[in-house]
């Protein structure tokens, strides 16, 4: 499977996050076509054998807690109305009291998850946000995710810490470009995904063509569990399938959740009379679609082969309830994940387990200023986090020991008492965590899946001071270990080069260095137009290799060993002068592995 074009044909190869949770269906662990584990390794198949069960006891105290835990990310594409409907489920949980704005110039209040200036000042998100909140008696974890193409590796790699996806699509626009690349990810990684079609309040699709082109664009069989009536000025509300009622729109940003009017009932004789023809469509449509549409299957659910689809408008507050129900009512409870032994076999890890164990999938710095701090953001896998725990990290075998672990509402934090499988967590570190890296309170554990793309834009970095060098290094290895840009590093020497998949990156990370770092830089074009990351099957021949292109050579921020190219056919012509060195347009974070070329 490739995805959205990157790496010309490379083979999206993510590890599926494990089983289905407790109740559900089995989902068997994906086999990858081929690993190179070292630099210096050759790629060979991966053997599969039957999971093993982890050893450790499976106290009856974590099980309450664990199957609690409800944790998704929101997808979409750009402007579909991702933030803004993050935002009032916030509204809706109690989370925050005034939901922040978006798109407006002159707000007093923007969005809580865009926190960092620069989205302030575009409108639009640039980093993946944590946000954690009760709702009934659930613990909620939200991520919501960059909609922009430029900033997709950051939503990739949040794709990987969460259970279950709700994908926000512009009622208006359907189904786009970035919408089906995300879906591609999470269908490898069998993620549930809830379905929200948004801004119904506006000129729109029909229902019956957009319930159709999701079916045909995305592979997914869709069950209605709401149906608009009208729309744009005609909008009435929407018909709740499963209560069998109607919930009445009534328009503005600041309406209070929970506040709308309820019809009982979906025959009720009122309806035609209040609502004349588009209710008569309505239900012409429902009872087309009963017919056509399969029942709801929550094991076809937790495959990712059926979504549930809900209607509303997130800017006014409407049709948010059902979603928020309904992620509480059928998005799974931590499911179990799985560890890569060192002979290519998996270990599943259940999140019950007494033994705490989590990945580092995010690292974001600088999200306080006055302390220019690093925060790596921690997925619980299993056991339970306590303050004090001595941890240790596994790429590197040292002992972490965080002081301040806290839960996150996007910027703002609080300080964590206990945390358990699902909860998203994050402790300041000064290095020595690196995105990929697995954590546990002892066990050998490798939990793998996090891309990274080769990138296919470069730009060289000149520092307009040179007083500032020591800056503009810091600046950039931790901006590199963030993941917000690919820094490479010339093994012939010269200027630093920034690689990306997107033009907006270096947009966003020439502005980061000089607000953050106080480093004003200018980036000028290059002659490379891609990368790949090289292994070979000795010693020997790797030294072959860099000796005959001693000016291709570089390393990245994981110090792992790249081929840059200046076309298309760099490769395949290094490819036949040495046929035993192997091109990989992924790996993993942390170095840990390299995938092979399509």
């Amino acid at each position: 499977m490739s995805v959205g074009g990157y790496g010309r044909g490379a083979a999206l190869t993510l590890q599926p996050p494990g089983l289905a949770a407790r109740h559900s269906v089995a989902c068997p662990p994906r086999q990858s076509d081929r690993v190179a584990g070292q630099r210096l390794k050759s790629p060979s198949a991966r053997r599969f054998v039957r999971p093993q069960i982890f050893p450790g006891s499976l106290p009856v105290s974590h099980a309450p807690e664990t199957r609690r835990r409800r944790t998704f990310a929101i997808i979409s594409h750009p402007d579909a109305g991702k933030t803004t409907l993050t935002e009032k489920l916030l509204l809706f949980s109690g989370a925050i009291q005034i939901a922040g704005s978006v798109k407006a110039r002159k707000a007093s209040r923007h969005a809580t998850s865009d926190w960092m200036e620069i989205e302030k000042q575009r409108g639009i998100s640039v980093a993946s946000s944590v946000m954690q909140m009760e709702y009934r008696d659930c613990v909620i974890n939200l991520l919501d995710t960059p909609g922009h193409q430029d900033f997709s590796e950051d939503t990739y790699r949040v794709l990987t810490a969460v259970d279950a996806a709700l994908m926000v699509i512009d009622a208006a626009n359907g189904v786009e470009p970035q919408t089906r690349r995300l879906l591609q990810v999470c269908r490898a990684r069998n993620t549930p995904i809830l379905t929200f079609v948004n801004k119904m309040d506006r000129e729109v699709q029909e229902p019956l063509a957009l319930m159709d082109e999701i079916e045909r664009e995305l592979g997914m069989t869709v069950v209605p569990f709401t149906w608009p009536v009208g729309m744009a000025k005609f909008f009435g509300g929407v018909l709740d399938l499963r209560k069998d009622q109607m919930r009445v729109f009534s328009p503005g940003e600041d309406r209070v959740a929970g506040t709308e009017e309820v019809l009982d009932g979906l025959d009720n004789p009122a309806y035609a009379d209040r609502f004349g023809m588009q209710y008569d469509n309505a239900k012409g449509e429902i009872e087309l679609v009963s017919d056509a549409a399969p029942a709801f299957d929550r094991e076809a659910f937790l495959t990712g082969r059926q979504t549930p689809m809900f209607f509303g408008s997130a800017v006014n507050n409407f049709g948010v309830q059902e979603v928020l129900d309904a992620l509480v009512d059928l998005a799974p409870s931590p499911r179990p994940r799985f560890s890569t032994e060192k002979d290519g076999s998996k270990k599943e890890i259940v999140p019950e387990l007494e033994n705490f164990s989590g990945v580092v999938f995010k690292v974001q710095a600088n999200m306080d200023a006055n302390h220019r701090d690093r925060i790596a953001f921690v997925r619980v896998a299993s056991g339970q986090y306590k303050p004090g725990m001595k941890l240790k990290v596994q790429r590197t075998a040292k002992e972490l020991r965080p002081t301040s672990v806290v839960t996150f509402l996007s910027q703002r934090r609080e300080a964590v008492d206990e945390a358990f499988a699902g909860d998203i967590i994050g402790f300041t570190t000064h290095g020595g965590v690196q995105l990929g890296d697995t954590i546990t309170d002892g066990p050998a554990l490798q939990f793998t899946g996090l891309p990274f793309f080769a990138p296919e834009l470069f730009m060289t970095v000149i520092l307009k001071n040179p007083l500032r060098t020591k800056q503009l290094q810091q600046g950039l290895d931790q901006l590199g270990e963030e993941g917000a840009i690919q820094v490479f590093k010339p093994e012939a020497g010269g200027a630093m080069l920034l690689g990306a998949v997107g033009q907006l990156q270096f947009e966003v990370v020439q502005h980061r260095l000089k607000t953050e770092y106080d480093c004003d830089v200018r980036l000028e074009n290059c002659q490379y137009t891609s990368a790949r990351w090289i292994t070979a099957d000795t010693p020997t021949e790797l030294r072959e290799f860099t000796y005959a292109y001693p000016q291709r050579m570089a390393t990245d921020a994981a110090n792992a060993l790249a081929y840059l190219c200046t076309s298309p056919y760099d490769v395949r012509l290094a490819q036949e002068r040495f046929p035993k060195i192997h091109f990989h347009p992924l790996r993993e974070h942390a170095g840990l592995a390299l995938s092979a070329a399509g």
